[in-house]
């Protein structure tokens, strides 16, 4: 991997003008990653995972707005109006949106949509968009794909579906591929499925992956590296075995715990994060998940600050307390 990394992001900020007030939905996070890297991004719903995302491709809600630094390539994407961000997606970043059965458009042909992008991108007639199309479902294990071009996403399978999405996402050569959630309502074999295919398109294209999810079982098949998201803060960054060997920051250590195990005695009762997320329109000092946190001290009411070492980064004045 390149010493430079792909993407860097430093202090983003994400905030919605509300009638109750501001929400903070991303609070100063920092990242990193490099080509043909796979970085995970976890964290319950409401975390600020998917806004993080939306924020890299310009795609807030028109209530939204950004502050710090977002840079691919180098190159400041943050402060773009509409024209300059739309070239800059699928070109430059590609997104597999959450929830393949309503993502496409129901209206137009699979072909359609797939050339849609490739012809927004690059100087090709109908055609060669059309042939370029065809490969781009060969190459995402599409059966039949030339079949599959005049049809309509209710004709397909949520797993075909999927598919046709990763297709077009990078069908114009992006270098950096962002899938939030893009695992959600597929059944169990069509997942290993697809992320089987994330596996093999990193290693043949190169392209690094932002993978969102909140199934930890996903990251530690997928990705390189953890970050952990926890009311619009980075809570705990890691290596994945790292992390999962010995979680530092209790929400890490108990988003862990929650996952079901094979080896689970007969009749354990699921394990529980107590209480739930805070109010974003009303942060207050100190630790977020402290209301929540078996091992929360007085300490935990200022800061702590994230902190870098040799293991990765944590945000906790007791790293390594509550790991298993």
């Amino acid at each position: 991997m390149s010493a430079e990394p792909l993407l860097e992001v430093r202090g983003l900020e994400v905030r919605f003008d509300t009638p109750d007030g501001e929400v903070v939905a991303v609070d100063g996070v920092d990242a990193t990653l490099a080509r043909g890297e796979c970085l995970g991004l976890v964290g319950e719903s409401g975390s600020g995972k998917s806004q993080f995302a939306l924020a890299l491709t310009g795609l807030l809600a028109p209530n939204g707005r950004t502050a710090g630094r977002v840079r691919l390539d180098g190159e400041e994407l943050l402060g773009r109006d509409e024209p300059a961000w739309r070239a800059i997606r699928g070109r430059r970043i590609g997104f597999v949106f959450q929830d393949p059965m309503t993502a496409l458009a129901p209206h137009l042909t699979v072909g359609t949509q797939v050339t849609e992008t490739i012809r927004a991108h690059a100087d090709l007639g109908r055609a060669a968009a059309r042939e370029r199309a065809l490969e781009w479902l060969g190459r995402v294990r599409i059966p039949e794909p030339a079949s599959r071009l005049d049809q309509y996403p209710h004709e397909l399978s949520g797993g075909l579906r999927q598919r046709v999405m990763i297709a077009i996402a990078l069908a114009a050569g992006p270098s950096l591929l962002i899938a939030d959630e893009p695992t959600t309502a597929l059944d169990v074999t069509v997942q290993r499925q697809v992320l089987d295919l994330f596996g093999e398109l990193r290693r043949e294209l190169g392209t690094a992956l932002l993978l969102i999810t909140h199934d930890l079982g996903v990251v530690a098949g997928l990705c390189d590296r953890v970050l952990v998201m926890y009311a619009g803060r980075v809570v705990e960054e890691a290596p994945t075995d790292r992390l999962f060997r010995a979680p530092r920051h209790p929400y890490a250590a108990g988003l862990l715990a929650a996952m079901p195990r094979l080896d689970d005695a007969l009749g354990r009762p699921m394990a529980l994060i107590p209480g739930t997320p805070p109010d974003l329109r009303r942060r207050e000092p100190g630790c977020a998940f402290r209301p929540r946190c078996a091992y929360a001290i007085d300490a935990c009411g200022r800061g702590p600050e994230l902190r870098t070492d040799a293991e990765g980064r944590v945000a906790c004045h007791r790293p390594g307390v509550a790991a298993p």
